[in-house]
């Protein structure tokens, strides 16, 4: 866990209920972002912070009422700017655990320079991403992951951008944990919020987060019983990437290319696969995992594609401040303005 940030709480017991707020919650009913506040809400009794330590920035969109309806400090910003204001509040009292709630629009449009800055400066935040690949609470335009020719209010004959993968956006940033989990597995969820608030520097999740006004169904491959099985990778740290009903098919790795093979043919067995490693060094295989949403007949990855450890921001502003003032002293702000090349005007 974060030792700056985590209290072992002794005396205070808390439970779902100490987190969840007086405010009625305004989502349309059915919203994925029901189950993750629910999901948020279960986990954070768990996570060992006290509730006056953990604040939630958000900028604007569905998920941005987040603050509202978590019992803990919080801050409802502008539009994009959630990681800014979160990195300052990091920055003025290291001892918070600071999270962003955040949508594709809020994080990926107006807010894609705030996001891809935050993630390469490793500041110690964790940013949930709740994408619906749609702007739902501007009724229905197409968003930066919409994919490439949907049809929408403001792209009526389709989409002709090619959208953002959010999972290699983050891993071509630097962060240094990017994880990606879905509305619909609360377990999952559960789980990777806990390992994000127990890694140390930037925490990325992305949440496929269903819509259901404005753009229903748009993972349901991936969420309903029937098909959920044959589409989705589940990545278990030092385990072979297996899916499928009865784990019949597999990941193998030749190289840099994946393949997709059939292990009831026999052909091929579990030691021949791809074993994931979360902790791996080399962002490769990471990235290779990003795309696997923009190949043919690939499952869908979820799960913790990579972490590592690197000196945060937040620690590095500071030492470097306390390491200054040992050589030179406190400042004085008077003797800075007089000094250097000044002019005086008469």
């Amino acid at each position: 866990m974060k030792e700056d940030i985590v209290k072992h709480i002794n005396d205070i017991k808390y439970t779902a209920k100490d987190f969840s707020s007086e405010q009625d919650v305004r989502w349309c009913p059915g919203c994925g972002d029901y189950s993750i506040l629910a999901q948020t809400q279960r986990t954070s009794p768990d996570l060992n912070i006290k509730k006056e330590n953990m604040v939630w920035v958000s900028g604007i969109g569905c998920s941005s009422r987040f603050p509202y309806y978590m019992d803990t400090f919080g801050f409802h910003g502008i539009h994009g700017r959630a990681p800014s204001i979160a990195t300052g509040i990091k920055i003025n009292n290291p001892s918070l655990s600071v999270w962003v709630a955040t949508g594709d629009g809020d994080a990926l449009s107006i807010g894609g320079n705030h996001f891809v800055h935050a993630c390469r400066r490793n500041i110690d935040l964790n940013i949930l991403l709740f994408n619906n690949r749609i702007y739902g609470l501007t009724k229905g335009q197409y968003s930066p992951t919409s994919e490439k020719g949907k049809k929408t209010k403001s792209t009526p004959f389709g989409s002709i951008d090619f959208p953002f993968n959010p999972m290699s956006l983050a891993l071509g940033a630097e962060a240094t944990f990017v994880a990606r989990s879905l509305d619909r597995d609360p377990k999952h969820l559960q789980e990777m919020i806990k390992r994000a608030s127990g890694h140390k520097g930037i925490s990325f999740i992305e949440i496929f987060q269903n819509c259901n006004i404005f753009n229903d169904g748009a993972f349901s491959l991936f969420t309903d019983k029937e098909t959920k099985a044959d589409n989705v990778l589940i990545l278990e740290h030092n385990k072979p990437m297996v899916f499928g009903k009865n784990s019949y098919k597999g990941i193998m790795l030749e190289g840099l290319t994946p393949r997709v093979v059939n292990l009831a043919e026999g052909k091929y067995s579990i030691n021949d696969l791809w074993v994931h490693d979360e902790f791996d060094e080399n962002p490769a295989r990471a990235f290779i995992l990003s795309r696997f949403s923009e190949m043919d007949n690939f499952p869908m990855p979820v799960g913790i594609f990579r972490q590592v450890s690197k000196p945060t921001y937040d620690e590095d502003f500071h030492k470097q401040i306390n390491d200054v003032k040992q050589k030179k002293g406190e400042g004085d702000l008077r003797k800075l303005f007089f000094t250097g090349n000044i002019w005086e005007v008469n």
